[in-house]
């Protein structure tokens, strides 16, 4: 087990050695992060559909 004194030197190695990511990279991430919740919420939102159109149609109309 680490002791606090190693890991504050391991945390501050992480922080010394990483960088900002440039625009480019940043703005792909987040495209495919939103482009994941998109296709989740939209899954979700079909099987929604689906359970309430089978199992309880009076409900759907």
């Amino acid at each position: 087990m680490l002791d606090l004194r190693e890991m504050v030197d391991q945390w501050r190695k992480i922080f010394t050695l990483a960088s900002k990511p440039e625009k480019g990279d940043f703005m792909t991430t987040l495209k495919l992060s939103l482009l994941g919740m998109a296709i989740v919420g939209g899954i979700a939102f079909i099987i929604r559909v689906i359970f309430y159109a089978f199992l309880f149609p009076q409900i759907a109309g």
